[in-house]
């Protein structure tokens, strides 16, 4: 009887070892609070954990685990298994995908971001460099094209951009900066602050981020139509972290990104589609630009696409490629083909 109990309570135990031993649990670096920015990550989350039954988790911490401009460094040293980051906050450590931050390239919509942004993160010189990082591309974070917010008069031509101090990364900046404005990297959450302190004259943001970290509180204005470009936010994963996932866990990853991407561009359609509400809501004067200024201010951005393609082609990245990618997968999604 006490063996039978033995074997039974044994083999209780090894059960118990097997079910902890097939468990997964990783940690997801982002940064401020949940928005429509974080909806995909919060999705995978839950479509993973839900084609595991449980057994593969992902708790998302917003700030817990680091700095939104450390995340790519927190992930090359295994400190948590997926982040979220901008390509602008560290424009060295991941270069070939900066491409996507150039100024004007001509993106509509978020369908279409995110066939540039895939096709860019699919190339081999963006799998070699985030290698480096110990990263592996997961999915992008589709936003729009970013547009201004303002204190006090309207600036409305390019004239009125002259010493305008603005906050602006990457391409973004490079492309303000060509036309006589100051641009200033502060992040995203410190850009309130900015704003309210004076320090900037104005944010350059999609809409969710005015709303999340508070900028269109502050705001007289807010440009309608500049759409001079946007950012780009990678959802990375540690390389040494997914590949010891069982096959199990890692097909219910890959397999759930395209359905957290639907769900994010779902969610941010909405947003959309009541922003002119939230305008209204707030007092901001809605400010369309004139085609005349529009046309001006593209004009300065063939310069910065020829620059990059140069710098980066002297640093052995494959530059034109990339860039003609982007541009072949934009006509492919602008065509439906």
């Amino acid at each position: 009887m006490s063996n039978m109990m033995s074997r039974v309570a044994l083999a209780a135990l090894a059960t118990a070892f097997a079910t902890e031993a097939m468990a997964t649990e990783w940690n997801a670096s982002l940064w401020g609070k949940r928005r429509a920015f974080t909806e995909h990550v919060e999705k995978l989350a839950e479509l993973v954990a839900e084609k595991t039954n449980g057994e593969f988790t992902i708790n998302v911490s917003y700030g817990g685990l680091s700095k939104n401009t450390e995340n790519l460094d927190g992930i090359s040293i295994g400190a948590f298994e997926m982040a979220q980051f901008c390509a602008g906050y560290h424009r060295d450590k991941n270069r070939a995908i900066t491409v996507l931050e150039l100024p004007f390239l001509g993106v509509e919509n978020l369908d279409q971001e995110v066939a540039v942004s895939h096709a860019v993160y699919d190339h081999p010189a963006v799998a070699e460099e985030m290698a480096q990082w110990n990263a592996k591309m997961l999915m992008t974070s589709p936003m729009p094209q970013y547009n201004l917010v303002g204190t006090g008069e309207p600036r409305d031509e390019l004239s009125e951009f002259e010493g305008m101090r603005v906050r602006a990364t990457g391409g973004l900046g490079d492309a303000f900066a060509a036309v006589g404005a100051v641009p200033t990297s502060v992040t995203s959450s410190e850009a309130y602050q900015a704003m309210e302190s004076g320090v900037v004259d104005t944010v350059a943001f999609a809409q969710h981020a005015h709303l999340s970290f508070g900028t269109i509180n502050e705001a007289d204005w807010w440009t309608a139509n500049l759409n001079p470009g946007t950012v780009n936010c990678p959802v990375v994963v540690n390389i040494d972290a997914y590949e010891a996932l069982s096959p199990e866990h890692r097909e219910a990853l890959d397999s759930s990104v395209p359905e957290a991407i639907d769900y994010y561009l779902a969610n941010y359609g909405e947003l959309l589609a009541r922003w002119d509400t939230v305008l209204e809501e707030k007092g901001v004067n809605k400010v369309q630009i004139s085609d005349e200024t529009l046309a001006e201010f593209k004009s300065v951005a063939d310069p910065i696409h020829a620059e990059w393609i140069e710098t980066m082609s002297a640093q052995g990245m494959p530059a034109q490629e990339l860039y003609d990618l982007v541009q072949k997968t934009l006509a492919e999604a602008k065509s439906g083909s």
